[in-house]
């Protein structure tokens, strides 16, 4: 359970609590902020920071209780997995040698031996599952949560009381997502300052976005570290770090780029009989409802039954193709474009599909995805038409094989039984990788889907 240091040769042993592997094969974390400060009393699965991953925001429980003696790394730094995130002492441990610097004494540490449970600082063992931490069959503590309103989050906990943490500089914020938290941080904007709009003055992004405006151009004592900003290179350019969510986005579209040798087929289609489709399905006010993407995503289902081979992913020198259909889809968020996936979406029908859409974008909005929900896809679909564009040569979610995208749906010239006629318009377009399958293949499974869109009766021949 961590790492172990000797205070003395009579002392007992201290533990610091090392960055746990995370999953997925992350390998570092950004500290986004702590909850505790030096001095604190924890208990055993109390969360102790915010950290942030390529993939998401996780809040991190400490498997020791006891005293907080050392932050190893500042709000805003990296830490590799592995290497110690917090020290906690136990409370029955002996009065420590007299030093003048604590947080020098707290570097000096031993590589330790193999530690037993009988050595571990602990009355009851952790019910938090860590990675390369284990846990027990004693009863998981939760954090308790006061939900004042549908976007509310739990009430912050502090930690037990003591002196260090009584006072209101260690008080933690509330705030509605961590990412409001990171949206003040990366402008300097110190939260102590605001008043809350929401729910028991809880602090909305509105609110820091209203402070920022405000004190732009300003010396506002709010702003109370400028220096957390883009450090600037003149007047008219910002040095901004690609790193953490930003940097994995950026080396998979690289990648892309790179390994993919990738082709793009387009289609105009008369989406009629789509928009005619949603509106009866959602003319039953009892019923979920129905959303575009989600009748796009059933016809594509359905012509990736038809061509397995765009259901693929491609790992080293192999093709892994599978029955089942994990989605992504391309969600905008203020950190960025993200992909959730839906996994086994060939099994969930348009209505559960329709709720997954805005429950994984609700998420990812929120930064509550996890690491599950934004790996494992098979295949992806885009909607760029939120953006007001009709089409897109996109960039295809490495490791998968195709992507397909919908444009905007406007009112176009059509001809209808020869007859020219104003139709609601849309074009679709697949990119695909060469290496799996060519345009026979490619076209066949875009046309399928342009005729479901076209005429949905035509996919009721394939449920």
């Amino acid at each position: 359970m961590g790492r172990y240091r000797v205070r003395s040769a009579s002392e007992q042993l201290v533990p610091d609590f090392l960055l746990p592997d995370l999953g997925e094969g992350l390998t570092e974390a950004e500290i986004v902020a702590w909850r505790v400060q030096v001095g604190d009393i924890v208990a055993i699965d109390q969360m102790v920071v915010e950290v942030e991953t390529a993939k998401a925001v996780v809040e991190v429980p400490v498997p020791f209780a006891g005293r907080v003696t050392v932050l190893h790394a500042a709000a805003g730094e990296m830490l590799t997995v592995g290497l110690p995130l917090i020290s906690v002492e136990s409370a029955n441990a002996t009065t420590e040698r007299p030093t003048s610097d604590p947080r020098l004494r707290a570097r000096t540490f031993v590589e330790p031996a193999v530690v037993t449970p009988d050595a571990t600082p602990m009355d009851d063992a952790s019910g938090s599952v860590l990675i390369g931490y284990g846990t027990s069959s004693s009863t998981r503590r939760r954090r308790p949560r006061s939900h004042t309103g549908p976007n509310s989050v739990h009430a912050d906990v502090t930690s037990p009381a003591s002196p260090a943490s009584s006072d209101r500089s260690n008080t933690r914020i509330a705030v509605v997502s961590p990412l409001v938290r990171r949206l003040a941080r990366d402008a300097g904007l110190e939260l102590r300052g605001l008043s809350g709009s929401g729910p028991e003055g809880l602090i909305t992004r509105g609110d820091v976005q209203q402070a920022i405006s405000a004190n732009e151009g300003s010396a506002d004592p709010v702003l109370k570290t400028p220096a957390l900003r883009a450090a600037p290179i003149s007047d008219n350019v910002a040095r901004i770090p690609i790193r953490g969510f930003r940097k994995t986005v950026a080396d998979k579209l690289s990648r892309s780029r790179r390994e993919i040798p990738e082709a793009t087929v387009w289609v105009d289609v008369d989406a009629s009989g789509l928009i005619d489709l949603r509106r009866a399905l959602n003319s039953d006010p009892a019923r979920t409802k129905i959303g575009l993407l989600a009748l796009l995503s059933r016809f594509t289902i359905l012509g990736l039954r038809r061509y397995p081979e765009l259901n693929a992913r491609i790992e080293g020198d192999e093709i892994l193709m599978g029955s089942q259909v994990n989605l992504g889809f391309a969600a905008q968020t203020d950190r960025g474009l993200m992909v959730p996936v839906i996994h086994a979406a060939n099994k969930q029908s348009v209505e559960e599909l329709s709720a997954s859409f805005a429950d994984r974008t609700t998420h990812a909005r929120d930064g509550n995805l996890t690491a599950a929900e934004l790996t494992g896809g098979t295949f992806t679909i885009n909607n760029y038409g939120v953006f007001g564009v009709d089409g897109s040569a996109a960039i295809i979610n490495h490791p998968e094989v195709a992507i397909l995208g919908i444009g905007r749906i406007i009112p176009r010239p059509w001809i209808v039984e020869g007859e020219v006629q104003a139709r609601p318009i849309t074009e679709l377009t697949l990119a695909f990788d060469h290496r799996v399958c060519d345009g026979g293949v490619a076209g066949g499974f875009l046309r399928f889907v342009a005729d479901c869109v076209e005429s949905p009766a035509h996919a009721l021949r394939y449920l």
